[in-house]
């Protein structure tokens, strides 16, 4: 095959063991690959641990990426997407907590920046496809004319939850060379490419919050967000028993900071309007039914009926049976068989049909 007639592929290169062996893969299966790293924001804008290391965009990110792929002999470029990042992931992030709500900023980063802007990349630079390193499988499926986005065959690394939210647009130029490979498998292969981050260890916090303390993070974004929200009422049975540190600063299942009650209390309820927290014991945070909007339809154009799916709220929760139905434009009301405990508005819902992504959304609130 000559040169030209080999199709192209960007693969979003963080400087991972994950996405660098995506790029060999792809590059031994005949692929033009072209490596791009993302700088996302100023290291020094967002504080906290800025020298981590682990970081999917840390300050060791893109020279990671840049050894891997010169060891592969591929081009490689840093893209900035730092105001793109800013407007869409940073002030959603702050936005959602102000709200009184739990982002996930990973699900808006996925379907602006990896798959928005980075598909924009790909097409100045020619590229038919673009790529990651992402545990999780596609295919199309010629009886509906979809694409098909699947859990990655390695449960433990599944990472479907965070990409309900991608177009189908953009599906269909997306490959997942690592779908079908277990961690273990994938840090071999590097060894034997000969990659030197085979063994770097992986990220777990959020990007832009390197040193997990998201206080601190909103702090210092939201001027005067301490002192403006200090000292709000906390709630049990229906009385005041104490003062927290400002709604911004707890999420729902959230155990310190709130006080000694002589058995162990949660936040159940977060009121941005009055800057009230709800407690309550473990019993009280569970929940059999959900309204989610801001609906992806994956497998399916929509529903227009009840239907049976499997359903995680969160990135490590087990997918419980349950009932969705319509519930108005771009809305569904999800029913769980079993109650689910911490329904957490902000958070997403993926619902599957097996090991195949039906669709998710963003919970707004919670239900009996």
């Amino acid at each position: 095959m000559e040169q030209k007639e080999r199709p192209s592929v960007v693969v979003g290169m963080s400087g991972g063991v994950d996405s660098s062996v995506a790029a060999a893969l792809l590059l031994e299966e005949g692929f033009r690959v072209i490596g791009i790293t993302m700088k996302t924001y100023e290291y020094d804008e967002v504080g906290g641990n800025v020298e981590n290391e682990a970081s999917c965009c840390g300050l060791g990110a893109v020279n990671d990426a840049r050894m891997a792929a010169a060891k592969l002999d591929i081009p490689h470029y840093v893209v900035d997407f730092r105001a793109e990042f800013g407007k869409t992931v940073i002030q959603n992030f702050v936005d959602e907590y102000l709200k009184g709500r739990t982002p996930n900023p990973c699900v808006i980063c996925n379907r602006e920046i990896k798959w928005g802007a980075l598909l924009k990349k790909a097409d100045a630079l020619g590229a038919q496809f673009i790529a990651t390193g992402h545990y999780a499988r596609v295919r199309f499926d010629e009886t509906t004319n979809r694409s098909i986005l699947s859990r990655g065959l390695y449960a433990e690394k599944d990472q479907s939850y965070a990409l309900w939210g991608i177009s189908q647009n953009a599906l269909k130029r997306t490959l997942f060379p690592l779908g079908g490979k277990k961690k273990p498998e994938v840090r071999a292969l590097a060894e034997q490419f000969g990659l030197r981050n085979a063994q770097k260890q992986e990220s777990f916090e959020i990007c832009f919050v390197p040193d997990n303390r998201y206080d601190r993070f909103l702090t210092e974004r939201v001027r005067n967000l301490s002192e403006n929200v200090a000292g709000g009422e906390i709630v049990l049975d229906g009385k005041v028993v104490g003062k927290h540190q400002g709604y911004p600063f707890y999420t729902i299942g959230q155990r310190h900071n709130i006080g000694a009650f002589g058995k162990k209390m949660y936040v159940t309820g977060i009121d941005s309007r009055t800057n009230t927290l709800t407690i309550g014991p473990d019993k009280e945070l569970y929940h059999r039914s959900l309204l989610a909007g801001q609906i992806n339809w994956v497998a399916l154009i929509g529903i227009e009926r009840p239907m049976r799916v499997q359903a995680k709220v969160r990135y490590k929760d087990e997918a419980a049976d349950a009932m969705i139905y319509p519930a108005g434009e771009n809305k569904i009301r999800l029913i769980f068989e079993e109650p689910k405990r911490a329904v957490t508005p902000g958070q997403s819902v993926v619902f599957y049909d097996h090991d195949d992504v039906v669709g998710g959304g963003v919970i707004e609130e919670a239900g009996e």
